[in-house]
């Protein structure tokens, strides 16, 4: 679904007459604002979950090599 040439054009007087021409810079600042802030957000989450998921790994390694039998030497 898109909007049309229309739809924004009233979007754009609905929001005009609801803020005000001053206030739509302060509102888009805040919003520029605001969609850094989540991205950032975002980043370090997915970057936490990498990390948890290298060190899941590495514990699940270890594990596996203390309980593999030691070979025996052949006589």
């Amino acid at each position: 679904m898109s909007l049309g040439t229309t739809e924004i054009l009233l979007i754009v007087v609905v929001v005009l007459l609801l803020f005000g021409a001053k206030r739509i810079p302060e509102l888009a600042r805040a919003f520029g604002r605001a969609s850094s802030e989540y991205k950032k957000a975002k980043e370090a989450i997915a970057n936490e979950g990498k990390e948890l998921a290298a060190e899941a790994e590495k514990a699940a390694e270890r594990e596996a090599k203390a309980d593999k039998p030691a070979e025996e030497p052949k006589a």
